[in-house]
């Protein structure tokens, strides 16, 4: 009897494994039976991949990937299932997605405005604004881009904000190597977000500045995430700060109302004035909301890129004393090259510095600030011999074209000299994007990040506290410490 019931329990027992293989091989068939069975004879010319499970997806591989010390481990699982196609099928962020991470295929969905529109996830989208540029038309996005492009970029925009720049740079860095530790990475985007608040609202209080950073920080945790509104999860946390984010601009946009009704309008412009001020053809002038999505979308983009790369950039040449001291030899030469008469850097002095370029442009290669850029079929399409429906969502994967082998050896290593004589092709090197939309900030970026480490190198050494300190890279890349660090100066400041 005893062994007709232990033989009862084995059945039972492979019953509901049976049953809960037969379950979870449904599930894995689930979404592309779903999003794929309603395209007919197209699906046969998908590319390859999975869809993964109903309404997770691919998302717990890529979480997973991204959350531990090798996140290039979620693409190269494609790579190895399905050979170096470059385009593969998954579900990602909520949609049905195509995934492209090679140049061309690249190059094809970002010069392509035509069949290719803007397909941001929802988070991001709730998140950043959907009347900032992330969401409206492509004709709103060209006029808002004419006009807000200029005050950010072209040699006028930069020489009026060079000295300012100049200035917060030499004060920052004097004030760092008074103190006993900072994390260098906290303090570089104070500094930044300093910088865009000057250029968008130049006379916003102290109090604000502090209280919007703050708030930006909780945001971008949320921007990449699963759009899950429930308390614990990052986009639940960030719908919190963009709240707090709206309420402060929007005091400060009924603040210039008030203003334009008093006063004419200023000799000086700053952006929020351009955009209060700015007419369509017809004469309607953008709404609060309006102004402020566009406001939220740059004051974020405006200094997180700047300030994680000018630490990367820092923090990598620390780690090679050769290369430092190479890039330190070539602003030691700027400055004797001045005039006596001669205060600060000149634009035509940033545009010498050949070698400094060279290692922010491969800062840029090897860091990824935008791993990812989202866009969404308008048409049926071709690509690389394989279909990409209309609605679904392409996933133009940066990090993979810049950690190309086959493009850049020993891509994983920190080289400027690879750029000696170099120009890439179109489509191998992407920090800003391509096409209309472009990064529209990505000159004064460089312009940043050029002043500052032309002042670090010459008068400064960074001393890191944990220098082996494991890496985050969701929602950009940086030490879990922030770069914890000691800022020593080691000679006077170069005037």
């Amino acid at each position: 009897m005893e062994v007709g019931f232990i033989w009862e329990v084995y059945l039972v027992l492979l019953l509901v494994l049976a049953a809960s293989f037969a379950l979870y091989i449904l599930l894995k068939r689930a979404n592309a039976w779903f999003y794929e069975r309603r395209l007919g004879e197209k699906r046969l010319s998908l590319p390859p991949g999975d869809l993964g499970l109903p309404l997770i997806g691919n998302m717990w591989s890529f979480l997973r990937a991204y959350k531990s010390g090798d996140p290039d481990s979620f693409i190269s699982t494609f790579l190895q299932r399905y050979g170096r196609t470059g385009v593969y099928k998954a579900f990602m962020f909520g949609s049905p997605s195509i995934m492209v991470t090679l140049p061309e295929s690249c190059r094809q969905v970002l010069m392509d405005d035509e069949t290719f529109g803007p397909g941001w996830p929802k988070a991001t989208c709730d998140l950043i604004g959907r009347k900032s540029f992330i969401g409206i038309s492509d004709e709103e996005h060209r006029r808002l881009r004419r006009l807000t492009a200029a005050p950010v970029n072209g040699q006028e925009a930069l020489s009026v904000y060079l000295g300012y720049i100049e200035d917060c740079v030499k004060s920052a860095l004097e004030k760092w190597a008074g103190m006993e530790t900072i994390e260098f990475l906290t303090e570089l985007r104070k500094l930044t977000f300093k910088i865009i608040m000057y250029i968008f609202l130049s006379s916003e209080s102290e109090h604000i500045m502090e209280a919007l950073e703050k708030e930006y920080t909780a945001l971008n945790y949320g921007v990449r995430a699963m759009a899950i509104n429930l308390p614990g999860f990052a986009y639940h946390k960030a719908l919190k700060s963009r709240k707090n984010l709206v309420a402060i601009l929007n005091s400060v946009v009924k603040e210039r109302r008030q203003r334009m009704m008093s006063c004419p309008p200023p000799a000086k412009k700053d952006m929020m004035d351009v955009l209060m001020y700015v007419e369509d053809e017809n004469g309607r002038r953008l709404s609060d909301d309006e102004i402020i999505d566009v406001l939220v979308m740059y004051l974020n983009a405006g200094h997180e890129s700047s300030a994680h790369i000018t630490m990367w950039a820092t923090v990598l040449l620390q780690k090679h004393p050769e290369l430092f001291q190479k890039a330190k030899a070539e602003q030691e030469e700027i400055v004797r090259n001045r005039l006596p008469t001669q205060k600060g850097l000149t634009l035509k002095e940033i545009r010498q510095m050949d070698y400094l370029s060279k290692v922010i442009d491969e800062t840029l290669r090897l860091i990824n600030i935008s791993l990812v850029v989202f866009r969404e079929a308008r048409k049926d399409v071709n690509i690389s011999g394989y279909s990409i429906p209309k609605g679904w969502k392409v996933l133009v994967w940066f990090r993979s074209v810049h950690l190309d082998a086959e493009i850049y050896p020993n891509p994983k290593e920190f080289n400027p000299s690879r750029w000696d004589g170099y120009t890439p092709k179109a489509g191998t090197y992407l920090p800003f994007g391509a096409g209309s939309r472009l990064c529209p900030g990505n000159d004064l970026a460089k312009l940043e990040i050029s002043i500052f480490l032309h002042y670090f190198l010459l008068n400064y050494q960074l001393e890191r506290l944990n220098p082996e300190c494991p890496v985050r890279y969701l929602p950009h890349t940086r030490p879990i410490d922030n770069c914890l660090a000691r800022i020593r100066k080691i000679s006077s400041p170069a005037m």
